[in-house]
C-alpha cells in the first residue's frame, strides 16, 4: 500500500487541473510550495508504481500516483515525458509518464511530485499519460541510481525496467548500423564480440547478458542531428563508454539506456593510411569494393550523384593503399567497368602506370574478380583462370616477377560464395554460414589448381590467395586451405583478426594468404580499418554521406609489403 499522504494547507499547494494549464501553472509555484507535502488522494485511484507494474491495475483506468522524477526527456522528437522512480521497494520501482510538449514546466530529476493520470500501456511498457493533475509537492536529489555490471547482472535488468541506473564498467560500440536511423548503438561488455567462425565455437554465440542498447531519449526515426558522434562525425565500432548512467527500460526487444548526462566517450579513433612502402618492396592488396558498377541500377550507385560519391570513396582507398598489384572484388561484371577501374587507379599517381590483367572468363555471376598491377614495378609472366563449375567467379591467377630483380610469384584473386540466400534444403546454415559446403569444395578446388598452376611454372613459385573468402578464420574453408600449407600473411591471432562486422560480431572475411616460406619475406602487413568500423550512413548511398575514403566499402582491405 502507499504511503499515507498528508494534506498541506491549501495556500501552500497549487494544484493543477486540465492539461491545458498542466505545466504553465507549474512554473508559477513558489519555493515554498515546492517544499510542501503532497495531499492525499482517494484511496479508490491510489496507487504505487510497482502495482501498476505488476498488472494489478486495469488499463484505462484514472489513477493517482507519486514518484521522483528520475530522468526528463523533453525536446524535438525525444521521449516526450519523464519518469518516475519509488526507492520505498526493493528493487526501486520505475515509470514512464507520458506528457508531451510539456518542456516548459521546469521538471528536473529530484522532484517529487504527485500525478492524477491514465494507467495504459504503450507497446507493452506500462506507462501513466492523459494527466489531469500535477502537482510537484518537493524539491529533492535525484532518486537512487542502482549500479550494474554485465554480464554479472544480465538478470536483474527485467526487475529494472525504467529505474534509473549506472554501469561501473568500459562499455563498447559493437553496432552503429541504427544510429542515423534510430539514433541507437549496441554496447557490450568485455570488449568487442568476435564472431564465433574466428574461433571454432560454431552455432548462436552465447554472448546476449554482455549487450545494452545505447539509445538517444527518443523513438523518432532518422534523428537530426545524429547523436552520439565525435568531432570527426562518426561513431566507430570500437569506441568505448564508461559509467553510463541512464533509465534502463525495454523496447524493440531489447533492453536500452537513455542516458540522463552525456556519455564520455574514448577511443574510436580513425586510422591513417598503410605508411608508404619502400622502395625495395612490393605492395600487394585486396579490396572488396562492393557493387563498384558503372551502370546505376538496384547494385551499387542508383544515380549520377552517388556514383560520383562512390567513385571517390573508392579511389581514396585505393590511393591510401599505395599498392602494387591489387586483388579487386566485387567490380560489375562488364569489360567497361574493368577499363574504368584501371583509369581510376592510373591516375591517382602520376608515378604508377596501371594494368588490369586480361580475365579469360570472369563467369557469369553479376560480380567479377580481377587484378591490377604497376607494370613499372613488376612484369607479368603470365595467367591462369579456373572455370570449374564449383566456381560461379572463377579465381584470376597473375604470375609476376619483381622488375628490380627478385624472385617470381604469383597471386590469385579470389570471392568464395555468399554467407547469405539459404536454399531450403541441402547446403543450408549448420553454424558457419549458407553454402559451407560449396565454400569447402571450392577451397579444395583452389589448393588442387593452384599446384596444377605451379607444377607448370619454373621452380613452382609460391602463389598468395587473395580476396574475400566468406569464411572465418576457423571455418571449414579456411581449415582446407591452412591444412594444404595456407597460412595467414597478415594476422599472427586470427582470433582478434576482422575485416568484418555483422549484427555487432567482428571477423574476418578478407585475406592475404600463402605458404610457410613466403611469410619470411613479408615485412610489413596489416588490415586498414577504413571501413567496416564506420556507420553506414557515411557510406555513398548513405542517409547522410560523408567525405574520405570512410565506409567506402563494408570490408576492410588488407595488404602486406613483400621483400
Amino acid at each position: 500500500m502507499h504511503r499515507l499522504l498528508h494534506h498541506a494547507p491549501r495556500s501552500a499547494r497549487r494544484v493543477l487541473t486540465g492539461t491545458a494549464g498542466l505545466f504553465l501553472l507549474l512554473a508559477l509555484v513558489p519555493a515554498a510550495t515546492a517544499a510542501a507535502d503532497c495531499p492525499a488522494p482517494p484511496l479508490d485511484r491510489l496507487a504505487s508504481l510497482s502495482e501498476l507494474r505488476s498488472g494489478a491495475v486495469d488499463e484505462d483506468r484514472r489513477v493517482v500516483a507519486e514518484g521522483t522524477i528520475s530522468g526528463v526527456f523533453y525536446g524535438d522528437d525525444a521521449l516526450g515525458g519523464f519518469y518516475l522512480q519509488d526507492d520505498a521497494t526493493t528493487p526501486p520501482t520505475g515509470l514512464f509518464v507520458y506528457a508531451p510538449g510539456k518542456d516548459d514546466a521546469d521538471l528536473r530529476p529530484g522532484d517529487h511530485v504527485q500525478i492524477r493520470g491514465r494507467f495504459g500501456r504503450h507497446h507493452g511498457r506500462p506507462q501513466l499519460s492523459r494527466l489531469q493533475e500535477l502537482e510537484r509537492c518537493r524539491r529533492g536529489e535525484p532518486p537512487q541510481t542502482v549500479t550494474l555490471h554485465l554480464p554479472d547482472d544480465a538478470a536483474r535488468l527485467q526487475d529494472l525496467e525504467d529505474v534509473r541506473v549506472r554501469f561501473d564498467q568500459t562499455l563498447t560500440v559493437i553496432a552503429n548500423r541504427e544510429l542515423a536511423r534510430y539514433g541507437s548503438l549496441d554496447l557490450a561488455a568485455g570488449g568487442r564480440l568476435r564472431h564465433p567462425g574466428q574461433s571454432g565455437a560454431f552455432g548462436e554465440p552465447d554472448d546476449h547478458d554482455r549487450r545494452i542498447v545505447l539509445d538517444d531519449g527518443s523513438y523518432r526515426a532518422n534523428p537530426d542531428p545524429v547523436p552520439f558522434l565525435d568531432g570527426q562525425g562518426t561513431r566507430r565500432t570500437g569506441s568505448r563508454v564508461t559509467d553510463l548512467t541512464g533509465i534502463l527500460t525495454h523496447a524493440f526487444g531489447a533492453h536500452r539506456v537513455h542516458p540522463v548526462a552525456p556519455p564520455e566517450w574514448e577511443g574510436g579513433e580513425r586510422p591513417e593510411p598503410p605508411p608508404a612502402p619502400a622502395d625495395d618492396v612490393l605492395r600487394i592488396a585486396t579490396a572488396n569494393l562492393e557493387n563498384d558498377f558503372v551502370t546505376p541500377g538496384e547494385r551499387g550507385a542508383r544515380n549520377a550523384a552517388e556514383r560520383d560519391r562512390q567513385v571517390a570513396k573508392l579511389d581514396a582507398v585505393l590511393d591510401g593503399l599505395a599498392m602494387d598489384i591489387l586483388a579487386f572484388i566485387e567490380l560489375e561484371n562488364r569489360s567497361a567497368a574493368g577499363r574504368e577501374l584501371r583509369q581510376r587507379v592510373d591516375a591517382l599517381d602520376d608515378a604508377t602506370t596501371m594494368q588490369k590483367l586480361a580475365h579469360p572468363d570472369s563467369g557469369s555471376d553479376a560480380i567479377q574478380v580481377g587484378l591490377l598491377y604497376d607494370r613499372e614495378r613488376v612484369e607479368r609472366l603470365g595467367s591462369a583462370a579456373d572455370n570449374d563449375p564449383v566456381h560461379h567467379r572463377p579465381p584470376l591467377l597473375g604470375w609476376f616477377r619483381p622488375r628490380d630483380g627478385g624472385e617470381p610469384f604469383g597471386v590469385v584473386a579470389v570471392h568464395f560464395k555468399s554467407r547469405t540466400g539459404c536454399p531450403e534444403h541441402g547446403d543450408i546454415d549448420r553454424g558457419q554460414g549458407c553454402w559451407n559446403q560449396r565454400r569447402t569444395e571450392q577451397a579444395h578446388r583452389l589448393v588442387e589448381w593452384i599446384a596444377e598452376q605451379r607444377a607448370a611454372q619454373p621452380g613452382e613459385p609460391p602463389v598468395i590467395i587473395a580476396g574475400d573468402l566468406n569464411g572465418y578464420a576457423a571455418e571449414d574453408p579456411l581449415t582446407v586451405l591452412r591444412e594444404a600449407g595456407k597460412q595467414d600473411l597478415v594476422h599472427e591471432e586470427p582470433a582478434t583478426a576482422y575485416t568484418y562486422v555483422f549484427r555487432g560480431r567482428t571477423g574476418q572475411l578478407d585475406y592475404l594468404l600463402g605458404p610457410r616460406p613466403l611469410a619470411g619475406r613479408v615485412i610489413a602487413a596489416d588490415t586498414w580499418a577504413v571501413n567496416a568500423d564506420e556507420p553506414v550512413f557515411l557510406g555513398f548511398d548513405g542517409d547522410r554521406p560523408g567525405e574520405g575514403p570512410w565506409r567506402a566499402s563494408d570490408h576492410d582491405p588488407v595488404w602486406l609489403d613483400l621483400r
